[in-house]
């Protein structure tokens, strides 16, 4: 029976490996700290990328077409592309509000009720501001309130 191959972990946002935190290590240490900071500064310069490349590509783009169901097709083209440009321009926000967390010393724990958010919810949401409790109890609310 062939040996089976060590399943390589999963590059996370910013293409770093997920952390493998130690039973014995404290909560948000520096080694943890340095490694959300490093996610956090990849997955905002791909994003600045993508922002960079739309804002180039649309420069260039810039020509009106002579054809009405060409530019219309264009102008819907260029629509959808701001409206996804636009949502992470909010995201890299969030991002530098996360990097800000991390250089006051605040990064991973909720902002409602102090907690741990916890490794595993940072590395699938590194910009999370709540822990899982207190964002359940957000969206209830937020379902409420229509």
């Amino acid at each position: 029976m062939p040996a089976r191959k060590k399943k390589e972990p999963e590059l996370l946002v910013g293409g770093i490996k997920p952390y493998q935190a130690k039973k014995t290590e404290k909560y948000m240490n520096q080694k943890q700290l340095d490694h959300f900071m490093a996610m956090l500064q990849g997955w905002k310069a791909e994003l600045q990328g993508e922002i960079d490349r739309t804002i180039h590509q649309m420069q260039e783009e810039a020509t009106t077409e002579a054809d009405p169901n060409d530019r219309a097709s264009l102008e819907t083209d260029i629509s959808l592309e701001l409206r996804s440009r636009d949502r992470e321009g909010k995201l890299v926000k969030k991002i530098n509000e996360a990097i800000d967390r991390i250089e006051e010393g605040e990064y991973g724990y909720c902002e409602t009720c102090g907690v741990e958010i916890g490794i595993q919810r940072l590395e699938a949401r590194p910009t999370a501001e709540l822990c899982i409790d207190c964002k359940t109890l957000d969206e209830i609310r937020e379902k409420q309130m229509g």
